[in-house]
């Protein structure tokens, strides 16, 4: 391997803080032991509508909508109303203002840079909300700015396999020799199976392998303890 380019939700920061902090706000009949799997649905239910955006089927303030009202009807909660609903959204974008780089995952851009290995960023989301977590955690103090692919910007998405082409055409990659991590299997380990990339899939929120699905990832990496340790070994 002589690239990497990483995912950014939940794979460079905990995204489930934020989300944690805007449910303690506003739906605070939700039970603690039920936060984790709310948010499973809640990243689930996003990763699965996000096309509808892209297509223009549904604007992105009803995506967000649904999101978290499915999620939580997902888990037995009744419907919120639309001003909580908003309020949610309000909070939760609130929240992520104030976001920061996992210390391991800034030791390991940090070797990554010392070794002048190339990194680059794949993304889905909207461009603006997406570039504004990218500014967030200082990312271009590591990755250049054309070595970011937001995919609203480009009318492709994880795990399509063309942004994963548009990619290593844009970064000056070569796929073989390019290692993929993130934290979804279905967009990010697939995705880059697609793209013809190598993977590691960052598990740790210690999800099981999707039914049907082939284990393509080359490691399988369960705690922000791990990451470095691991991915330093493939980059010595």
């Amino acid at each position: 391997m002589n690239t990497i380019v990483f995912d950014v939700d939940d794979t460079i920061y905990d995204q489930q803080q934020p989300f944690l902090n805007a449910v303690l706000r506003i739906f605070p009949e939700v039970k603690e032991s039920d936060i984790h799997p709310l948010y499973i649905r809640f990243r689930f239910h996003s990763d699965e509508t996000f096309s509808k955006v892209v297509s223009n089927e549904w604007s992105i303030n009803y995506m967000r909508t649904y999101r978290i009202n499915e999620s939580l009807k997902d888990l037995g909660y009744s419907e919120p109303s639309e001003m909580q609903s908003t309020l949610f959204q309000q909070i939760y974008e609130d929240e992520l203002d104030n976001i920061v780089m996992h210390p391991e995952v800034k030791r390991l851009l940090d070797y990554l840079k010392e070794k002048n290995i190339p990194i680059g960023i794949i993304t889905n989301g909207p461009t603006d909300h997406q570039y504004k977590k990218v500014k967030q955690l200082n990312l271009e103090n590591w990755v250049p700015t054309d070595n970011i692919i937001i995919s609203q910007s480009t009318g492709y998405q994880k795990p399509d396999k063309e942004i994963f082409y548009l990619a290593a055409k844009q970064f000056k990659m070569e796929p073989d020799k390019t290692l993929y991590v993130g934290d979804s299997f279905e967009n990010d380990v697939a995705g880059a199976y697609n793209g013809g990339w190598h993977s590691v899939w960052f598990n740790h929120r210690l999800r099981s392998l999707p039914e049907k699905e082939e284990a393509t990832h080359l490691f399988e990496i369960q705690s922000f303890d791990t990451l470095f340790e691991t991915i330093t070994k493939i980059f010595k």
